[in-house]
């Protein structure tokens, strides 16, 4: 007898003779729901229905199970579900539990939860399995209360609960963060006049409908707008942070003492001189002098000319010729404003060079153009301009001649790494005049032909040109 692989695989994982293939299942809760989920202590309906659905294809065991409901200062209510089938079919493969609850008018107002008892399939399947306790769905977006029965007392639902969390500079909370990127205790507030403290930098807000407000019982040390605290004098601050009392929500709020000292200062940096520096032997390394903030560490330089100087640390390399400025700023602390900025400069000299530029100095208007050449000691290249351009203009290294006249041309190298710039100027006459050409143009009208001349010849009236 043969037996596919699978098949026997199967056997052997569920412990089932071949020709079976279904494994023990839980039961499945298909569905759970109260109505109403929200209800009004004043109001005379205050009678909530549970339904719950569970299905299993052996049947299901229970004849009833109980809904629990747990809700603030620990009060508790329950009610029992019991099965709709009469008479009751253990084999049932879906069964409906409904049952009810009166809520008490005495009760405290706030957010329930609703859970159900397990329910188990029936055993004659072998083997018997329960659900484990059944909670509700998702039935809205209240923070804190979205799968509860929500118990009212004239609309105010009372919930306790946690809006906000902080601060972050009370490291002794241990508060696991939803977003420890931003809070966090590595960017402490600063405590000291002239400062102001953001309540949203350090409490994280749960619930994305209400604001953070902050209030000061001390106000000639620390006042506020109510969005922030602003740190007007020495001595103890005291303030609050909260979110206000809603229709849904308590008062939640967090109060702290904290003593206010001097301003910060601004601290003056002594900066030293560099001295200037030739272009031999480039590029190069140079050490300077150090720089010291008020806290002791050192303040490092910033080169703001990166194509003559780099600044690394306490050495600066000098990669090319001209001014190499350099900059420092203390970075602020708790203790320090930042500084101003600061900045030194050194010059680093290039060595001159020559530059061979002598076209003619008379040219001819008829020769139309003339080329220019010019050649500078370091090798580089050179471009050419002109301060005439309505006698000669300039394409590249070509010389256009346009009209008879004293025709001016420079010739720039504009410098390199180790070698200053260089120019040099040059006066071409350019004599002669243009010759205007003559065009000639048959006009016709009828039978009648006439040839007009000249510069830009035009037909008579009445003709037109013969094409």
């Amino acid at each position: 007898m043969k037996f596919n692989l699978s098949v026997v695989l199967l056997t052997l994982l569920l412990g089932t003779t071949p020709g079976i293939a279904t494994a023990n299942e839980r039961p499945v809760v298909e569905s759970f729901t109260f109505t109403p989920n929200e209800v009004e202590l004043i109001s005379a309906n205050t009678t909530v229905a549970f339904e719950l659905v569970v299905s299993h294809p052996s049947g299901i065991k229970n004849s009833n199970t109980q809904v629990n409901l747990s809700g603030p200062n620990g009060s508790t209510l329950a009610a029992t579900l019991n099965r709709s089938d009469t008479p009751l079919n253990p084999s049932l493969t879906k069964v409906i539990f409904k049952g009810s609850l009166v809520i008490p008018q005495n009760i405290a107002a706030g957010a329930y939860t609703v859970t159900v008892n397990e329910v188990s399939n029936n055993p004659s399947a072998g083997y018997e399995y329960g659900t484990g306790t059944i909670t509700t769905i998702k039935l809205r977006d209240l923070v804190g209360a979205e799968s509860a029965l929500l118990v009212r007392s004239s609309g105010d639902l009372n919930l306790n609960y946690d809006t906000f969390v902080g601060p972050t500079h009370n490291t002794t909370l241990g508060i696991a963060y939803n977003n420890p990127a931003i809070y966090n205790n590595n960017n402490p507030p600063i405590w000291k006049v002239g400062e102001n403290y953001d309540p949203n930098k350090y409490y994280e807000l749960r619930v994305p409908t209400l604001s953070l407000i902050v209030s000061s019982s001390t106000p000639t040390i620390c006042s506020t707008d109510g969005k922030e605290l602003k740190l007007i004098a020495t001595g103890n601050c005291t303030f609050k942070v909260l979110t206000a009392r809603t229709k849904d929500y308590i008062l939640k709020e967090s109060t702290q003492n904290v003593t206010i000292t001097a301003a910060r200062s601004k601290p003056e940096l002594i900066i030293g001189t560099i001295a200037n520096q030739t272009s031999k032997n480039l590029p190069k390394t140079i050490e300077i002098f150090r720089v010291y903030s008020p806290s002791g560490v050192y303040v490092l330089p910033t080169a703001t000319t990166p194509t003559v100087c780099i600044a690394s640390g306490f050495y600066v390399q000098i990669v090319g010729g001209g001014t190499c400025t350099l900059t420092y700023q203390s970075e602020a602390t708790t203790s320090y404003l930042a500084s101003d900025l600061y900045s030194v400069s050194f010059e680093v000299s290039r060595d001159p060079q020559t530059l061979a530029f002598s076209p003619t100095n008379n040219v001819n208007l008829s020769s139309r153009s003339l080329a220019l050449a010019a050649t500078a000691s370091s090798g580089a290249g050179v471009i050419f301009s002109t301060t005439t351009p309505t006698i000669c203009s300039l394409s590249g290294s070509t010389l256009n001649l346009l009209r008879a006249g004293n025709c001016t041309v420079t010739a720039t190298q504009g410098g390199t790494a180790t070698f200053a710039p260089v120019s040099a100027t040059a006066n071409i006459v350019i004599a002669g005049s243009t010759v205007v050409a003559r065009n000639t143009i048959t006009c016709i009208k009828g039978k009648s032909t006439k040839r007009v001349s000249g510069v830009n010849p035009k037909c008579p009236k009445g003709f037109k040109i013969k094409r």
